[in-house]
């Protein structure tokens, strides 16, 4: 079946956003009864005379939205959104799960996440078996120092940085 023939179906996709407008593009999506998540992350954030805990998209640029395709269009009237996330010519399909990882990883206060847009060489599949950060799959980019793997969670090729030890990972066997 096409997805015009099954209009009620909701599917989580992301939308880009202009620079610095994720929260705005956020609240008028939850205003307009659009269910969407904004990952958030606290950052200590200084300046030439104070330092102060700010809130700040952990990638920036996007939002989520978990939509059918009944609200496809209206989320392009939305102010400050520009565009789908696009794969293979169509808005890429978040899965569920790839929804939950996010959330999850910003539940926990222990290991600091870092997300990049880094073109990164292409490894093996692994999952961390071990630690807050136990279950999260994806492929192994490189080692960033003792305690630091980069993980590349598809479809959207982000890289997540973690702080997991190689002896926390292993390979997926599928």
């Amino acid at each position: 079946m096409s997805p015009k023939s099954q209009p009620l179906i909701e599917h989580w996709h992301a939308i880009y956003v202009h620079s610095r407008a994720e929260k705005k593009v956020h609240s008028e999506l939850t205003r307009k009864g659009i269910e969407s998540f904004l990952p958030l992350q606290r950052r200590l954030r200084q300046w030439s005379d104070r330092k102060k805990w700010v809130e700040m998209p952990l990638i920036s640029g996007y939002v989520f939205v978990h939509i059918s395709r009944l609200h496809y269009d209206a989320v392009l009237q939305i102010d400050n959104v520009m565009q789908y996330v696009r794969f293979e010519g169509k808005a890429a399909v978040i899965r569920d799960q790839d929804i939950e990882v996010l959330k999850r990883m910003l539940g926990q206060s222990e290991v600091e996440v870092e997300i990049t847009m880094e073109e990164l060489l292409p490894g093996m599949q692994v999952e961390i078996i071990a630690g807050p950060m136990m279950g999260i799959r994806g492929e192994l980019l490189s080692f960033r120092g003792n305690n630091r793997v980069a993980l590349r969670i598809l479809p959207l090729g982000f890289t997540v940085l973690v702080e997991s030890p190689g002896t926390n990972l292993a390979i997926v066997k599928e």
